[in-house]
């Protein structure tokens, strides 16, 4: 079984921390994306997980097997770079089997297991042509069909879209997505996106300055967020956050307003410990507008984009803060028209002020 398990593993370049402690299991089977800003050390992560990168500290085990100080060989894993990193010289057939060639494989085996490959990949017509013959897409497709005809106990993706236009990308985030129900494999991918993190994964893997943020399936993350960070990086726009004060709080629920927003009651989640400051989360998508004078938000617009399915207003509240809200429809607004919005105080996210802490799980 391809189960992963990290342990306290730590990576440091001298008196540089850059992978601080990171506890992570994860199932076979599964699809896990880590995702978070550059140089948050998701690739330095996978890399030490691949053997590219040796572990300060901490230990790691494929398949319940420590293998730390195990080359990347024997590591039962197979990788896909941003680059894609096949040889021009060579036919497709040729790269996809290059693996295979080195570790002395018979004639028969290669060729069935590119065939194979092909075929999961839909790439049977490109099995002769070169490389200089193929799109980016399909480029990306026989650095795939690499690594499948490998067989790999875990699959490791490095940012593998990222070269590709948006188009492209949706169509091979359909391939990757296909191509793990049909292999039933367990993999790991890189990604600075969000979208590629939402729709892929079974789990995310939120990273931060080498430490993990949190762990959930995507809508685990965005309709609970751990902390600040990965309220605001998660979502698109991302969420709105409000300086707020606390006047009341209890076992459960705390009572929030500022100038620009009517007394709420909103759960605090433990987040808060008594009146003071505090920081309300709340998703643009998550608002509607109402007429002056009838809502709990006030402000104007600043800008509206009419997108044909939504609208994404920009606002200056009354407290003088920026707040983005979405509409899903088409909706006409003018600048400097004043606008009052209502949302649900079940839907809003309580933070205590500067709140960066990690959740592991």
């Amino acid at each position: 079984m391809a189960t992963l398990k990290l342990s306290n593993v730590k990576k440091s370049y001298g008196a540089v921390d850059v992978i601080k402690g990171v506890d992570l299991e994860i199932e076979h089977g599964e699809f896990v994306v880590f995702v978070g800003p550059s140089g948050c050390g998701k690739s330095t992560l996978l890399r030490m997980i691949s053997g590219l990168e040796d572990i300060t500290s901490g230990t790691l085990e494929i398949g319940g097997e420590v293998v730390n100080d195990k080359p990347p060989k024997e590591r039962g894993i197979a990788m896909v770079f941003q680059s894609y990193a096949i040889f021009p010289h060579m036919t497709v057939r040729e790269n996809v089997q290059f693996g295979l060639t080195i570790a002395g494989a018979s004639k028969q085996e290669k060729e069935e297991k590119v065939a194979e490959a092909a075929r999961v990949l839909q790439m049977e017509h490109l099995l002769d042509r070169r490389p200089s013959q193929l799109s980016g897409g399909q480029r990306q497709r026989v650095a795939i069909g690499r690594a499948i005809v490998r067989k790999p106990k875990v699959f490791l993706f490095d940012e593998p879209l990222s070269n590709l236009d948006a188009a492209l990308r949706m169509d091979m985030r359909m391939e990757i997505g296909r191509l793990h129900d049909t292999l039933d494999a367990t993999m790991i991918y890189v990604t600075h996106d969000q979208v590629e993190a939402m729709t892929l994964a079974d789990k995310i893997v939120v990273l931060k300055d080498g430490l993990v943020m949190q762990v959930g399936t995507p809508m685990e993350l965005f309709h609970e967020p751990a902390n600040l960070f990965v309220a605001g990086f998660l979502g698109a726009p991302s969420m709105n956050f409000l300086d707020v004060d606390v006047t009341e709080r209890d076992g459960t629920f705390a009572k929030v307003a500022n100038a620009a927003l009517d007394p709420i009651t909103v759960a605090h989640k433990g987040r808060i410990d008594g009146p003071g400051k505090g920081v309300l989360g709340i998703r643009p998508q998550h608002v509607s507008a109402v007429e002056p004078g009838s809502g709990m938000l006030h402000g104007k617009v600043n800008m509206t984009e009419r997108l044909g399915t939504e609208t994404v207003a920009n606002m200056t509240l009354q407290d003088g803060s920026t707040f983005i809200a979405t509409f899903d429809e088409d909706k006409i607004f003018q600048q400097g028209e004043s606008i009052d919005l209502v949302f649900s105080p079940e839907q809003a996210h309580l933070f205590a002020p500067g709140e960066m802490k990690s959740a592991a799980h």
